[in-house]
């Protein structure tokens, strides 16, 4: 047999052609084609069974996960990750600035951290300018200033006393590219805080002894199912805005 299989992989590349072109080469002497050609055929067969397997579909059993995991905890934490990526979107990455977005800034004022419309008024006087007011807290200017420099809004505002102006730039392919970046940043902070409650879980499973081995890989397999499914819908927001940013290009 095993002399066979030796004689046969010598001859395979004759036996590819052969296939090929219909016809078969000079008889080798010792060589048998006909037991060649079964056992090659058997390979293939053996060789396309693999690549047709595809790994099942995880059923998730909820009174189980209940019962050895904080199921509730986890999927509040993948669904507050989701609906993050969603608000963070909507206010900071748009292609037109909006007051909602400004009012939603942080900016760091001695050590903390305040949304913008907590220190200002902030109104758009026409399309092209928003205007803020500062009168209340001008200790915070400077902050304010350096946060809107660096919101990824393509952002120059001007001062004059205690009122910023903002100027709401034109979209160009630079601010489209931009944006596009922001998005993609934002999309694996989401992914990130996903893997990082799934992970959590999966490790406690592992260091659990009161478990049997069975039902602990069982466990993990659904809760890696479970973050599949979130991390799934993340991508699909991402390429949602990643197409309204920048069309169909990557």
């Amino acid at each position: 047999m095993l002399s066979s299989i030796r004689s046969c992989s010598r001859i395979l590349p004759h036996l590819r052609q052969a296939i090929v072109l219909q016809k078969f080469p000079t008889e080798l002497p010792g060589i048998s084609y006909r037991r060649c050609i079964s056992l090659t055929q058997r390979w293939d067969k053996s060789k396309d069974k693999k690549k047709d397997k595809k790994p099942g579909k995880v059923e998730i059993n909820e009174e189980i996960l209940r019962e050895h995991v904080k199921y509730e905890a986890l999927l509040g934490q993948m669904e507050k990750a989701i609906e993050n990526l969603k608000e963070d979107y909507i206010r900071n990455i748009s292609l037109r600035s909006s007051t909602g977005a400004l009012e939603e800034l942080k900016v760091r004022v001695d050590g903390k951290e305040h949304k913008l419309q907590e220190l200002g008024q902030i109104i758009r006087k026409n399309p092209q300018v928003i205007v803020i007011n500062l009168s209340g807290f001008p200790q915070t200017i400077p902050a304010v200033l350096g946060a809107l420099q660096k919101s990824g809004m393509n952002l120059n505002p001007q001062q004059d006393g205690t009122t910023l102006f903002v100027t709401v730039p034109p979209v160009t392919k630079e601010h489209r590219e931009q944006l596009a970046k922001g998005a993609k940043a934002l999309f694996i902070k989401c992914r990130d805080t996903i893997r990082t409650a799934q992970n959590d879980t999966v490790k406690k499973i592992r260091k659990s002894g009161s478990i049997s081995e069975d039902v602990g890989f069982s466990i993990q397999q659904q809760v890696v199912a479970i973050g599949d499914k979130f991390v799934a819908e993340a991508e699909k927001i991402h390429d949602v805005k990643h197409k309204e940013l920048l069309g169909d290009r990557k």
